[in-house]
Order: structure tokens, then C-alpha cells, then sequence
């Protein structure tokens, strides 16, 4: 921790949108250098999906930077908490997952986080809540129920909507936030991390840990990321995400389609790049917002594909996008048969889930074949080994043809 107490701070406020307190921070982190004592820096993750995208890294890259000053890292995996769901952003009651499906996709988790946190063993602690939550008695649950009153759970946003538009809320949705308060109080966490949306679940840790006689953790927020579209928060079942699993040219390809007023965003959460550089490249003035996404594009794919994917993917994209050439590697298509109907060749492509997906694109102009645009949804086309399909602006397919 050889950073000056100011440096320390001036980097761990960077891009946050709330700090319970930025005092009770620094005051932390003098004493911690001092002590020589890593702070134990929470963040709970329930692994209610298999993958993880870039708005799930504005809060990794946090937890990194904690790492980097030599902290530990504490990742919860919910297992347990995973089998209420939070209600956090829910209109209505979240399913119960199961148990095989929580463990696999807790695998995965821990997987992709790695490409984000340093998993040496001193700077990062795995640790799943089923391991105390499961040793709790219903007398320890009601307990743990009596610190909080029906009022302060009305408090939150979300039920309190549900509870005034008369939608159904299950008793136990009201356990989730004190479980994972509980969680803060077991692992006795000095600062817990978490998305704006998670700020009355982190809350209330520090009211449990103050019950319980410890030192109340410091609770930092980071804003959510908003997705491709612009619009809305990042998220797979929206289809507005960059995966940290894609594939090197099609992360590059999705960042370049970022609209133009979230790169200051997009840098600032995702990037280490200075604050005056961000502002030099969201300055249209001194940089062409085109070299802007590239440049952002660039920091991304290294960061996980490394330096030379991400000159590679650059390279690419140019090649597709100025130079309006085809990709040099492109699947396959297989087909069979002298004609194909179009919306079929979408379909075998794999470019689109059903025929209405596929007449839609079409509609669209969104669908070509050998650079000839195609707009008939009835159209049937001759197959010919080597022709491309092309299917919006990324989504390449070479014809093959195949015996019948």
C-alpha cells in the first residue's frame, strides 16, 4: 500500500455513486496501513444465471482495485440466498432455482470473475452462504427477522410498489435483504460493494453488524451499466450485453455500436484510463467519436483475449466495416439441395431462432447474400459453394453445399 492515503481515495471513489462514508473510508484505510491489516471487502454474487457481462464488472473491477492496494478480496456465492431470489427490481415473486442449477452456475461465476480479480491466495477468500445460513435455526430466523420492522422493508422501493398496485409478496422475499446482511456480520466485512440496486440490501448488513457489536461496514455503490441499446440496464435476457466470454471480434464489433453518450460511462466504469484522457476522447472536438469506441474497444478485448486479440479484432473490424470486405473467418453453412428458401438458410445459419425472427430481419433489410440485399421473405435462393450470408452487421455464414 505504498499510495498516498489522497491517491488511495481519489481511486476508489472514482466512478461511484454513493459512499456510506467517504470519512469512515479513509479513516479505515490510514489504520489499515498503519496495522498492516488487509480490509476484508465484500461482494455477494447470486449465481441465478450461467454468464457474466460487462455491468457485472463495474463492481469486479472495484473489488480489483481493492486488491491492487493490497486488501482481500471476500467473493460470496449465494447458494443459499440464490434459492429466494433477490426481489430487488421484481415486480413479481422470482422463482426458486435449483440446487444442481445454483452449483453450476456458481461454477461458471467463479470462472469468469477470475478474468477480472486476482485469485492468489491472499488477495481474494471464496466463500459460499450456505455455509452459515444453513446451520441457522427457526429460532435463529426469527431472531434475525426481529431487527427489522415491516415498516423499514416497506421502505424499499420495490415493495413498496408491489404492496401499493396489490401484487403478491411472498413473506420470505422479506428475509433476503437480512440474509445478506448476515452475511456481512459472518464474514465481518469492513466494506461491501454492490450496484446501486443493491443499497438497501447493504444497508441493512450494517445495521446487523452494528446489533451484532461490530464496526458497521463501509457501503460503496457503483452505478449500473446501461446496456447496447442505450436505454436500458445491461442484461443477457435483453439482449443489450457484451459478454466476458464473447468471442475477441464480436466483444470489439459491440463496443463500436455503444451509442455515442455513454462512452464517458463506458471508460470511466470499465477502463483505468485517466479522467482527463476520458475526457479528451468523449470530446468530439479532439477526438472523433469513431477512434473513441475503438480506442475503448482496444482497452476491453485486451483485458480479456489480451494485446494482440485486440489489434486483431480492430484490424477486423475495419476490414468488415471501412473496407466493406467479409470477415477472413466465417462458419459454415451447410446445405443441401440446389435451392433453399431464405428464411430456411436464416434458420440453418443459426441467425435467427424462428421464422417470424427471420421474416423480420428481412423486413429490416438486414439480410444480404453475396452483398445483394434480400427483401422478399418468400425469396428462394441457388445455393453455390463459397457465397456469404449476411444477417445485420456482424452475423457472417459461408455457404456449403452438401449432398442430398
Amino acid at each position: 500500500m505504498e499510495n498516498s492515503l489522497h491517491e488511495q481515495i481519489e481511486l476508489l471513489t472514482r466512478g461511484t455513486a454513493a459512499i456510506y462514508s467517504v470519512e469512515d473510508l479513509a479513516e479505515r484505510l490510514k489504520a489499515a496501513a498503519a496495522s498492516g491489516r488487509q480490509l476484508r471487502v465484500k461482494l455477494g454474487l447470486d449465481p441465478t444465471a450461467p454468464d457474466i457481462h460487462l455491468g457485472h464488472t463495474v463492481v469486479l473491477n472495484k473489488m480489483r482495485q481493492f486488491q491492487d492496494l493490497g486488501h482481500k478480496a471476500v467473493l460470496i456465492i449465494g447458494d443459499y440466498t440464490a434459492r429466494i431470489g433477490d426481489p430487488t427490481g421484481q415486480n413479481t415473486t422470482r422463482p426458486m432455482l435449483s440446487a444442481e442449477q445454483i452449483q453450476a452456475n456458481a461454477t461458471t461465476y467463479i470462472n469468469q470473475a477470475a478474468k477480472v480479480l486476482d485469485v492468489s491466495e491472499d488477495k481474494l477468500e471464496i466463500r459460499y452462504n450456505s455455509e452459515w445460513l444453513e446451520q441457522l435455526s427457526f429460532a435463529d430466523v426469527i431472531r434475525l427477522a426481529a431487527q427489522m420492522t415491516v415498516a423499514r422493508m416497506l421502505e424499499r422501493d420495490t415493495f413498496e410498489l408491489r404492496y401499493k398496485a396489490g401484487v403478491p409478496i411472498g413473506v420470505h422475499e422479506f428475509l433476503y435483504p437480512l440474509m445478506q446482511g448476515y452475511d456481512s456480520v459472518c464474514i465481518e466485512a469492513d466494506v461491501e460493494l454492490g450496484g446501486t440496486d443493491q443499497t438497501y440490501n447493504n444497508l441493512v448488513g450494517r445495521q446487523l453488524q452494528a446489533n451484532a457489536g461490530q464496526r458497521p461496514q463501509i457501503v460503496m455503490v457503483m452505478p449500473i451499466l446501461v446496456g447496447l441499446d442505450g436505454v436500458e440496464k445491461m442484461s443477457k435476457s435483453k439482449g443489450n450485453y457484451i459478454g466476458v466470454t464473447d468471442e475477441a471480434n464480436d466483444m470489439f464489433g459491440k463496443v463500436m455500436s455503444i451509442p455515442d453518450a455513454l462512452m464517458a460511462n463506458y471508460l470511466t466504469l470499465l477502463t483505468d484510463a485517466p479522467l482527463d484522457e476520458v475526457r479528451r476522447l468523449t470530446d468530439p472536438a479532439a477526438t472523433h467519436p469513431r477512434q473513441a469506441k475503438a480506442d475503448l474497444g482496444r482497452r476491453i478485448v485486451a483485458r480479456f483475449h489480451g494485446g494482440n486479440a485486440a489489434e486483431a479484432a480492430a484490424a477486423e473490424f475495419d476490414r468488415i466495416f471501412a473496407q466493406r470486405q467479409a470477415p477472413t473467418d466465417m462458419p459454415e453453412i451447410a446445405v443441401s439441395g440446389p435451392t433453399i428458401g431464405i428464411v430456411d438458410l436464416i434458420r440453418t445459419a443459426g441467425f435467427a431462432a424462428t421464422n417470424s425472427e427471420a421474416r423480420r430481419l428481412i423486413v429490416q433489410n438486414a439480410v444480404s447474400l453475396d452483398d445483394a440485399r434480400i427483401t422478399d421473405v418468400e425469396a428462394t435462393v441457388e445455393v453455390t459453394d463459397g457465397q456469404v450470408l449476411r444477417v445485420g452487421k456482424r452475423r457472417f455464414g459461408r455457404i456449403r453445399s452438401k449432398p442430398c
